[in-house]
Formats: structure tokens, C-alpha cells, sequence
């Protein structure tokens, strides 16, 4: 059974760094596609970042662009975003996902429909 496990999230000030994590178990990632999406109080879920099943290709939302990088360490299993120069409205409960379709895994979608595990998410607040 697959699970995703993520990590890293906390308060910061505005202006500062987290580094998400999120733990792969029950298969290995390295044929996934795997992404980051978010959820603030009031909102619908939205992408964030995502990196195809070769890591040859990502894509970021446009307001994180230049200041969140996703990664993945197939070897470990797990997936990565590091956040810096985090703002108020990055404020949300941010969510790792997993696109498994061996086809689909090559490219980054941002449809949340179009992934098919998630995690449980973990909070982060930016303070102003």
C-alpha cells in the first residue's frame, strides 16, 4: 500500500526558508510522477510545484517561481521542496502527491484530479 508522509512544515517569519519533505513507502517512486499542491482556509487545493518521473522536467506555479525549488531522491524515496523567501500568502496546508501511471509520469499536470495519492499534509504559516 503506498503512503506519503510529509514533513518540514512549521512558522516562519516572512521573508524566511522551510524545506519540505515528503516519504514514499510501500513502492519505490523513481517511476512517478510527484508534485506539491497546497490548500489555504476558504480555498480550492492548488498546484504548487511538480517534477516529472525523470526529473527531467518541473513546473511551479507563478507565484513561487524563483523561490521554491522541488527535488526527488529516488534513492531515499522522497520528494522535496525547499521554500525560501516565503510570503504571507504562502500560508496553507501543503499537500505531496504522486501521478503512478507509468504514461502520464512523464509529464507535470496541474489538474488535482490528475494525481492519485496524496498525503496528509502538513501546515505551514508565514507571520508578517
Amino acid at each position: 500500500q503506498v503512503q506519503l508522509v510529509e514533513s518540514g512544515g512549521g512558522l516562519v517569519q516572512a521573508g524566511g526558508s522551510l524545506r519540505l519533505s515528503c516519504a514514499a513507502s510501500g513502492r519505490t517512486i523513481s517511476t512517478w510522477a510527484l508534485g506539491w499542491f497546497r490548500q489555504a482556509p476558504g480555498k480550492e487545493r492548488e498546484f504548487v510545484a511538480g517534477i516529472n518521473r525523470g526529473g527531467s522536467a518541473t513546473s511551479y506555479e507563478d507565484s513561487v517561481k524563483g523561490r521554491f525549488t522541488i527535488s526527488r531522491d529516488n534513492a531515499k524515496n522522497t520528494l522535496y521542496l525547499q521554500m525560501n523567501s516565503l510570503k504571507p500568502e504562502d500560508t496553507a496546508v501543503y499537500y505531496c502527491a504522486a501521478k503512478t501511471d507509468f504514461l502520464n509520469s512523464a509529464f507535470v499536470t496541474a489538474a488535482v484530479s490528475a494525481w492519485n495519492y496524496w498525503g496528509q499534509g502538513t501546515q505551514v504559516t508565514v507571520s508578517s
